[in-house]
């Protein structure tokens, strides 16, 4: 295999949806799987979502909710206790009616969500406003039968983590709905993933299937379409009065509370590659990229080879000292190849240490986001300078992943000109406009242009204008786009 033909194997980018399948398959992310909808993450696919894992852990935790885990089979029955929340996952619901033999006296839905199960939980853990707040989150797999799978995006089953509180007060849920938004999910996105995400309130069509209201942190993709990429609901006291969850208060009445639930899932993988990938392959964030520098070692003779090998331990120990996940290349392929190999798969730095390098004991750093950009760094400074450079990476990217979204984001006050945008793939993105409010209404841009309010955004335009489509005095300032 030519150095050049691994990387041309990749679509042009114009074509994004097979860009992005290439690029999951061919940087080893993930494999299809025989089951349909499913995939099977690899290697380097599961490294990257464990470190995003621990990074989001780490966060919920700090905001003091503590992990449990709940089973993954739900009776039936629980689901029909709400009925917007079972009939927006009806059509998603996989059911085992048959085990170990035998009918099921009530068949078991394999979990979607958990809201229902963790509600019947917690009518029995809570009892008294000393019970509260009562703040936990799992991390599981969850299952919903999609009609339309693509990896990482939207698949039959995929790997999540789902927080579930009960509050005293609508005030305290309403709090810990933005909480886990802002301090957790936006902050997350910003400073792991350089994306640089929009928060926002869905409208009545788009919440959560049973919520009061919900929010969600909405990203621009690379092809200008948006994906919802986590999700943050106050469920008010439906699922409390479905599932009884009371509470005696300080005053001895007896009292319905308020819960909340909020997720993310391997969705954001998905959204990592769409934002930052390139014609070469993926383009890692440095933060939660499985190996942050790759050294290449480059050597013709025995003698050349043990000089650099030399060095090569010797900057490897350095980088671990300084926290860097760092491996070294020794396979027998050209440097060529390894190069194009290691851009594929979005290494944030290559470290190039050759014959003279070893001589002179220095070493060549190629960061993944400007190749012409390399240099050449003592020994000695290694472990200063490629943190360094791993922070300079990620706001390359943050700050590329931001001008692209600005350039494809349009304020418009003409529907005509709402139309053309959403209908020219070289202008598509996000469209701001004043909205009346009218559930209606926004059908009928969804069917006249596909695109639909991603969100209410919580920073917005003061004053008011008129609807875009319809001409009436609006209610609200939104963000319209095609979406995943």
């Amino acid at each position: 295999m030519s150095d050049a033909k691994f990387v041309e194997d990749l679509v042009d980018k114009d074509d994004f949806a097979q860009w992005y399948l290439n690029l999951v398959y061919k940087a080893g992310l993930a494999d299809e799987s025989p089951v349909r909808g499913c995939m099977t993450i690899k290697p380097y696919g599961y490294a990257l979502w464990e470190n995003m894992q621990r990074a989001m852990d780490d966060r919920i935790k700090a905001t003091g909710h503590e992990n449990a885990y709940f089973p993954l089979f739900i009776p039936s029955s629980f689901l029909e206790r709400e009925a917007e929340h079972v009939e927006g996952f009806a059509p998603e619901v996989a059911v085992v009616t048959r085990a170990g033999g035998e009918e099921l006296t009530e068949p078991l839905v394999v979990r979607p969500t958990s809201e229902t199960l963790i509600g019947h939980m917690y009518a029995k853990w809570v009892q008294s406003y000393r019970d509260l707040p009562l703040l936990l989150n799992q991390w599981c797999n969850v299952v919903r039968w999609e009609k339309r799978t693509r990896p990482f995006l939207r698949t039959t089953e995929f790997l999540w983590q789902e927080g579930h509180t009960v509050h005293r007060t609508e005030e305290d849920a309403e709090r810990e709905t933005l909480l886990i938004l802002t301090d957790v999910y936006l902050d997350f996105f910003l400073r792991e993933l350089a994306i640089p995400g929009i928060p926002g309130l869905k409208t009545e069509s788009q919440k959560f299937p049973g919520a009061l209201r919900t929010y969600t942190i909405e990203a621009m993709m690379g092809d200008g379409k948006a994906l919802q990429s986590a999700t943050s609901h106050n469920l008010g006291q439906n699922f409390a009065h479905s599932f009884d969850i009371k509470f005696q208060d300080a005053d001895g009445d007896v009292k319905h509370a308020w819960t909340t639930s909020w997720g993310s899932s391997t969705r954001m993988v998905g959204g990592l590659i769409m934002v930052h990938g390139d014609e070469s392959g993926l383009r890692m964030p440095p933060r939660v990229a499985p190996i942050q520098a790759m050294i290449v070692p480059i050597w013709r003779k025995e003698a050349e080879r043990e000089k650099v090998a030399e060095l090569v331990e010797e900057v490897e120990r350095a980088l671990r000292g300084a926290g860097v996940r760092v491996r070294a290349d020794w396979r027998e392929e050209r440097p060529g190849f390894k190069y194009n190999d290691w851009e594929l798969k979005g290494v944030p730095i290559r470290i190039e240490i050759g014959p003279r390098d070893a001589q002179n004991g220095q070493v060549v750093l190629v960061p993944r986001t400007n190749r012409a950009a390399k240099e050449s760094v003592s020994k000695d400074a290694v472990a200063q300078r490629v943190p360094e450079l791993l922070g300079e990476i990620h706001q390359t990217l943050f700050d590329s992943a931001l001008a692209f979204r600005k350039s494809r984001t349009y304020q418009v006050t003409s529907y005509d000109e709402f139309r053309e945008i959403m209908a020219d793939k070289q202008r598509l993105g996000f469209i701001e406009a004043w909205w009346c409010g009218d559930g209606d209404c926004e059908a009928v841009i969804k069917d006249d242009t596909q695109a639909t309010i991603r969100c209410l955004p919580l920073e917005h335009p003061e004053g008011s204008g008129l609807c875009v489509r319809c001409g009436r005095p609006a209610a609200a300032w939104a963000i319209f786009a095609k979406a995943y």
